[in-house]
């Protein structure tokens, strides 16, 4: 008696598998990982939430607020928002982002939220939340799933600190934002260095080498970080 079942893959785990193959062949992926303070943008949306959902009927997590603030850097970084074909680089007008979202069967798909850099926080709050329920009852259109110009995942949801994201073809980046955990942390202030405890969280990003040098990828992410510090804690909802 055979121990074992084989089982072929559906038609989107078949999708999946060809496109995860195929950007493995076609970017040269780095990855660059980098720490950031996130205790004031955690405690403004602890402070916030239930006012924000009581106004606008919208949840508030995360994942808008990270897309916010790479659509920023994206701005700053036009050339992390291209494409490549062949030996020709396309920089695109347009800042696409698309949010990694992992279905109730296991399998993934990638909506894309378009001239996310032209949206408030309560316009990309309610894309994703919109987008994200699509995504799981199998409602999106597939405009909805094209046109992306660089793609987050926000693998925190998991747990999970750190990973080393595929590029989504035929983007050059893709920025995994991990799990947010509370550690000792050397606080540094014009009386001196003390430990406090701090919210941190590690951002992956991978890039591809082709068009991407470590400097400019390793900036990118470095300017992200600094956003996420820098968050304005008197900011309104």
């Amino acid at each position: 008696v055979d121990n074992y079942e084989i089982k072929e893959m559906s038609r989107m785990e078949k999708l999946i598998s060809d496109h995860m193959i195929s950007s493995k062949d076609k970017s040269v992926h780095v990855q660059s990982f980098i720490e950031a303070d996130i205790t004031n943008l955690w405690e403004w949306r602890e402070n916030n939430k239930e006012k924000f959902q009581k106004k606008e009927g919208e949840k508030i997590t995360f994942t808008p607020i990270f897309i916010m603030l790479v659509a920023k850097a994206l701005r700053e970084f036009p050339l992390l928002n291209v494409s490549v074909d062949k030996y020709n680089i396309i920089k695109k007008k347009n800042i696409n982002i698309g949010m990694a979202t992992a279905l109730n069967d296991g399998n993934l798909i990638v909506p894309v939220i378009k001239n996310a850099d032209q949206l408030s926080l309560l316009g990309l709050a309610k894309k994703v939340n919109d987008l994200a329920y699509r995504a799981r009852v199998g409602q999106l259109e597939p405009d909805e799933v094209q046109g992306g110009t660089y793609t987050i995942s926000n693998i925190g949801v998991f747990d999970t600190l750190m990973g080393t994201p595929i590029i989504n073809q035929p983007q050059v980046g893709n920025l995994a934002f991990g799990a947010i955990i509370k550690k000792p942390s050397v606080i540094e202030t014009d009386k001196g260095d003390f430990i406090g405890i701090r919210h941190k969280i590690i951002l992956s990003h991978s890039f591809d080498h082709r068009v991407v040098n470590g400097a400019r990828g390793g900036l990118f992410i470095k300017r992200i970080k600094d956003l996420i510090e820098n968050w304005e804690t008197d900011l309104t909802v």
